[in-house]
């Protein structure tokens, strides 16, 4: 064998291993680490010699790969009344995969009126170009021209007003792409929360061909028993969120879990115990969650990295590692 051909061969075996289309309903290639950035938390820093920037406006949880590279970076908001911690087994499947995602602690307490949060979210994304670089392991580099939106429930409600800049509160920082992971306007048609987001109107969301993902449950319109209501009520719901999106917009729904099963398996204290009995929920939280982390893995590999082969498998039914049935699926060009 020449040592021209064993090169060639090193080098095919070496791209082929570090393919982005690596199933991505699985843990990624890329070792992680959890990190706590806040007013005196940064676990990094940098030499003295240089600046040091502010703390962010929030607490914020990152999960990021450590290996030295460049990363984009993917922003989660979380639902009404959760823990960022809530969400750190998603945060580390996604991470593995190559991004650095950022999870702020809104608030502790809220009422309904979402404006804090949607003013605390750009002031936030506004931080990222000041301060994220200096709270990352010094062989990290956000990669801030590839940076992607994403909540849950009322996470998701504002970070679609955010994207649409619709209530006077916008960042500097482009937004290169939007996810709902069952996002939701209020208790339902006609009883949305402060500010409303849906207009009822198809295909309203003006985001300059912004692509976005909508991530519905299967479960979430039913109540988990008398006392409580549905936790993603009809007429406010994922359903809805994707109607009035223009293209190019996905819309994922999966069969038989609830409104909460893409958080960890181990919700502690006291909001996470009722966690488990708040909304409808299958069987276990794993399947939910990997699938809610293969879905953003597979779109954002698609629309910032330029490789759709995962995405168009979940769209054209024949990827085999998807750990959900899924029970609906639309796609808008």
């Amino acid at each position: 064998m020449s040592p021209s051909f064993l090169f060639f061969t090193l080098f095919l075996i070496k791209e082929m291993s570090s393919s982005s289309s690596a199933n991505s309903f699985e843990d990624g290639k890329y070792k992680t680490d959890l990190l706590t950035v806040g007013l005196s938390s940064c676990c990094w820093k940098k030499p003295s010699s240089s600046p040091t920037p502010q703390s962010p406006p929030k607490r914020l949880l990152v999960a990021t790969p450590v290996e030295e590279g460049e990363y984009p970076v993917v922003m989660l908001l979380h639902g009404y009344l959760l823990y960022n911690s809530f969400y750190s087994q998603l945060m580390l499947h996604v991470s593995s995969h190559g991004f650095i995602v950022i999870a702020p602690q809104l608030y502790s307490i809220a009422g309904p009126d979402t404006m804090d949060e949607i003013k605390s979210t750009a002031e936030i994304i506004d931080w990222l170009s000041v301060g994220l670089n200096h709270s990352l392991p010094p062989q990290v580099t956000p990669n801030l021209s590839k940076f992607a939106l994403s909540g849950h429930s009322r996470g998701g409600k504002t970070a679609f007003a955010l994207a649409l800049k619709k209530f006077g509160y916008s960042s500097d920082l482009k937004i290169s792409a939007l996810i709902g992971i069952d996002p939701v306007d209020g208790m339902g048609k006609g009883k949305q929360t402060p500010p409303p987001v849906l207009t009822y109107e198809p295909n309203s969301f003006d985001l300059d061909k912004m692509p976005v993902l909508v991530i519905g449950s299967g479960l979430g319109e039913i109540s988990p028993n008398l006392l409580f209501p549905p936790c993603a009520p009809p007429g406010v719901n994922h359903r809805d969120f994707y109607r009035e999106c223009q293209g190019p917009a996905w819309h994922f729904v999966a069969k038989d879990y609830g409104h909460l099963d893409m958080l960890d398996d181990d919700t502690e204290g006291i909001r996470g115990k009722i966690s488990h009995y708040l909304c409808k929920n299958g069987e276990e939280r794993r399947p939910m969650r990997r699938f809610v982390g293969g879905s953003i893995v597979a779109f954002l590999i698609a629309y910032l990295e330029g490789d759709d082969s995962e995405l168009v498998k979940i769209k054209d039914k024949s990827h085999e590692g998807v750990p959900v049935e899924i029970q609906e699926f639309e796609f808008k060009n």
